[in-house]
C-alpha cells in the first residue's frame, strides 16, 4: 500500500478502473481491442481522406479530372499525371479520387436509406404483430427469394424520362447517384428488417414496454422512446457490413454500364473501361479493383469488430 501511495500514476489507474463505465464505453473498449477491426477503420478513414482531397490534388496539379488530352494517351507516371493518364488523356490519380467519392457516399446513403426503411418496417412488423406481421414478413421473403443482380439491372433500366423527369436531370451526375442509391436501398432493407423485427418482438415483453403500454402510451412514444434506443446495436452493424456489398453492387452495375454514367468517374465504370484495355494498360483496371477490393475488406473487417463489440454475451468481460 506504501508502495502504491508513492506512485500517484498507479492510484490514478485504479481509480478510473473503479469508475463504473457505460455500455458504449464497454463496447469501445472491445472495439479498440480488436487490432483488425481498428485497422480496418484505419484504412477506411484514410480512404476517406483520399477522396476528399481529390480538389486540393486538382489545384496543386494544375488539372481537371475530365480534362482530356489525346496527345498524352497512356502516359506513364510523371511530376504532373503521378499515376499516368488513361485512354483519353485524363489524370488516373484525380479520377480515382474522385470515383472514390461517388463509390463511398453510394457505399454510405445506399446503406443508411436501406437502414431507415427496414427499421421502419422492422418496428412495425415486431410492434403490431398478426396481419400486418405477416404481410410485411412475406414482402421481406419475397424481395430476398428475388435474384438480385437481374433486379438490379432492370431497376437501374427503367428510362427516368418517362417517369417525368426532364431530360436535363435524367443525365445529370445527381440523377446517376440517386438512382443507384434508391435502387439499392429497395433491395438491401431486408436484412435490417428482420434483425429490427426480433428485437422488437424480443423488447415487447421487457417490463419497461409493459409499463408503459399499462400507463397508455402512444405506439408512437413506445417505438421512439423504448424501443428503437434499444435497437442500435444490430441496425449499426447490420449498416457496417452492409456498406461494403453495397460498394460491390454499385461497382457490378458500373461494369456492367447501368450505374454511375461517365465523364462523372467511379471505381466501377473505372474498371468497365479499362476492360478493353487490359493487355495495353492493366493498371487502369488494377487501380480501381485494388482500391474496391481493400474498401471492401476494410468495411468487412470494421463490420466484424462492431458484432464482437456489440454482442451482449461479452457485456461481462
Amino acid at each position: 500500500m506504501t508502495e502504491l501511495a508513492a506512485d500517484p500514476n498507479a492510484v490514478a489507474a485504479m481509480a478510473i478502473a473503479d469508475q463504473p463505465q457505460s455500455v458504449w464505453q464497454l463496447r469501445w473498449r472491445r472495439l479498440r481491442r480488436n487490432r483488425v477491426a481498428m485497422l480496418g477503420g484505419i484504412v477506411l478513414l484514410l480512404l476517406v481522406l483520399f477522396a476528399a482531397s481529390a480538389p486540393v490534388y486538382e489545384r496543386l496539379m494544375g488539372i481537371n479530372v475530365n480534362d482530356t488530352n489525346l496527345l498524352k494517351r497512356f502516359d506513364a507516371p510523371s511530376a504532373q499525371h503521378l499515376l499516368g493518364t488513361d485512354e483519353a488523356g485524363r489524370d488516373v490519380m484525380a479520377r480515382l479520387m474522385y470515383g472514390g467519392r461517388v463509390s463511398l457516399l453510394v457505399g454510405l446513403f445506399g446503406a443508411i436509406s436501406a437502414a431507415l426503411l427496414g427499421t421502419l418496417i422492422g418496428l412495425m412488423a415486431g410492434y403490431y404483430r398478426g396481419r400486418t406481421e405477416a404481410v410485411l414478413m412475406r414482402v421481406t421473403d419475397g424481395v430476398i427469394s428475388l435474384p438480385l443482380l437481374p433486379l438490379l439491372i432492370v431497376f437501374a433500366a427503367i428510362d427516368l424520362e418517362k417517369l417525368g423527369f426532364s431530360q436535363e436531370f435524367v443525365r445529370s451526375g445527381t440523377a446517376n447517384f440517386l438512382r443507384i442509391v434508391i435502387i439499392i436501398a429497395l433491395v438491401e432493407w431486408t436484412t435490417v428488417a428482420r434483425l429490427v423485427r426480433a428485437s422488437t418482438l424480443s423488447l415487447m415483453t421487457r417490463e419497461f414496454v409493459l409499463a408503459a403500454r399499462t400507463q397508455g402510451a402512444s405506439a408512437r412514444h413506445i417505438l421512439s422512446v423504448h424501443v428503437l434506443p434499444n435497437t442500435t446495436s444490430p441496425i449499426i452493424v447490420a449498416l457496417s457490413l452492409a456498406v461494403g456489398q453495397i460498394i460491390l453492387l454499385e461497382s457490378t452495375l458500373s461494369f456492367l454500364g447501368l450505374g454511375i454514367q461517365p465523364p462523372t468517374p467511379s471505381w466501377g465504370n473505372m474498371l468497365n473501361n479499362a476492360q478493353e484495355l487490359i493487355s495495353r494498360a492493366p493498371a487502369l483496371a488494377f487501380y480501381p479493383g485494388f482500391l474496391i477490393f481493400i474498401t471492401v475488406i476494410a468495411v468487412n473487417f470494421l463490420g466484424d469488430g462492431l458484432q464482437d463489440a456489440f454482442d451482449p454475451r461479452a457485456e461481462s468481460h
